[in-house]
């Protein structure tokens, strides 16, 4: 195993004299290790499910009672995990989901796998990784692993729970292990999943780090160890801060083609040609999901918390964000050029879920796009295969079935691109589309208007 330069061979063979690592990682390797896991979401069951896989007995933690009643019932709600898998697990007595921390005592390794959303004020909120933290420190105890899953800004760990830990009187490297892994889940990817999509890991020490990448190893194909926490930590705010500064350019790209009367979508499929020096990112009515729109400001707060500025991530988010209202200005102005207005239009929404083939609708751009048509009079419908219902402002809706609304609809408007739908049907049935995802690139009519 290669380290960096401040992880040297020497470091971890003077923290493993105490008798803790080694028998942790006998542990591992027997597979006698009790692994925990706290947060049962999309993050937590997939990566509770592959050591269960691979095993090792699993304990699953949650507040949310319905999820733990679920799993106990071999059920799963993720539906990149399926119940077959669930139930198999449950019954072999390798996988088990409480709400009493108490048996985190019990317990060699814990997974933190918990939400970690923006106030309001777009300041990080860590109360779900103090509230596991709080609960972990409690029953912590010689030869404890815990690792750190859930985004977050450089330096939490170490600033955030290892003085909690200290308190105990431990010594971290020596009494108890703890790492940051960045979770790098992308819910309905069918090719990448959590075996072989490759870890990141980094320790407050070298043997924090050694031990969290042997874990990590018995179940997950390839693990890339770094030289700390931090480093850790912000190797996932870049992989989504990447992605949000390059979607943000597309979308500037595609309200500068609108302007000066240019597909954007050809101006893409042509650059795309380019063999090097050029990677296609594509526009759409904004970001969604709890990461590309959330981890970019973690890092931008954390850069003004140390003095200086992230004006260029910045400006990718309000880009990013001022999507959904020039999707309506869209909309509004294609039904002015059809001498109708808005307000009392049927416009119905394909897809209301931030991604396609998913049913997560955290921070989804579609919700902010019927918000504000609602707002403007529109009497707003909406068809997700995904979804069952929204609720926009005081109003609950439920979904209805796509070809009968596209045709009663004065506009219909494709938010989310799930293959479900009737691409043809949906073309051939409806007066007027606007269509955010290139999803009608097939069908080239006067009566389909893209981004």
């Amino acid at each position: 195993m290669k380290f960096a330069a401040t992880a040297s061979t020497s470091e971890i063979q003077n923290e493993a004299l105490s008798s803790a690592a080694p028998e942790l990682r006998a542990k591992m390797e027997s597979r006698e290790l009790r692994v925990g896991i706290i947060g049962l979401g999309y993050v937590g069951l997939p990566l509770a499910t592959e050591f269960a896989r691979c095993g090792f007995r699993v304990t699953g933690f949650d507040l949310n009672s319905e999820k733990v009643s679920q799993i106990q019932r071999g059920r799963s709600y993720i539906g990149d995990v399926p119940s077959a898998e669930v139930a198999q697990f449950v019954e072999q007595g390798l996988l088990r989901a409480t709400e009493d921390f108490r048996l985190l005592a019990e317990l060699d390794t814990v997974n933190i796998c918990v939400p970690t959303p923006l106030r309001k004020t777009k300041d990080p909120d860590l109360s779900y990784i103090i509230a596991a933290v709080d609960q972990i420190q409690k029953h912590l105890h010689r030869g404890m692993l815990v690792i750190l899953e859930s985004t977050t800004y450089p330096g939490t760990t170490d600033e955030i729970i290892l003085p909690r830990f200290l308190e105990t009187g431990m010594e971290v490297g020596r009494d108890f292990f703890l790492c940051f892994s960045p979770e790098r889940v992308d819910p309905g990817n069918r090719r990448f999943g959590t075996r072989n999509i490759p870890k990141v890991v980094g320790g407050v020490t070298p043997s924090c780090t050694e031990l969290g990448a042997h874990f990590y190893r018995q179940a997950i194909d390839q693990v890339v160890p770094v030289s700390s926490t931090r480093v850790a930590e912000m190797v996932k705010l870049l992989e989504n801060t990447f992605r949000s500064v390059n979607i943000g350019l597309a979308n500037e790209m595609a309200q500068l083609c609108n302007f000066m009367n240019m597909d954007v979508w050809e101006v893409i499929e042509a650059a795309s040609t380019k063999p090097f020096g050029f990677m296609p990112f594509y526009p759409g009515p904004g970001l969604g999901g709890h990461c590309i729109p959330v981890d970019p400001f973690y890092l931008s707060w954390k850069a003004r918390a140390d003095g200086t500025e992230a004006r260029f991530i910045e400006l990718a988010g309000l880009i990013n964000g001022s999507m959904p209202h020039f999707v309506v200005q869209k909309v509004q102005a294609v039904l002015n050029d059809r001498a109708k207005p808005v307000k009392n239009s049927n416009i119905h929404v394909l897809g209301v879920a931030y991604k396609k083939d998913v049913d997560d609708i955290r921070e989804s751009p579609a919700l902010d796009v019927m918000m504000l048509l609602d707002k403007l009079g529109a009497r707003v419908t909406f068809s997700d295969p995904h979804v069952a219902s929204v609720r926009i402002g005081d109003h609950l809706l439920e979904a209805t079935p796509e070809l009968p609304a596209c045709q009663e609809a004065d506009c219909v408007v494709l938010l989310t691109d799930h293959s479900a739908f009737d691409y043809r049907g949906i073309a051939e049935s409806s007066r007027l589309i606007v269509d955010t995802r290139n999803a009608f690139r097939a069908f080239r009519a006067e009566h389909i208007v893209r981004l």
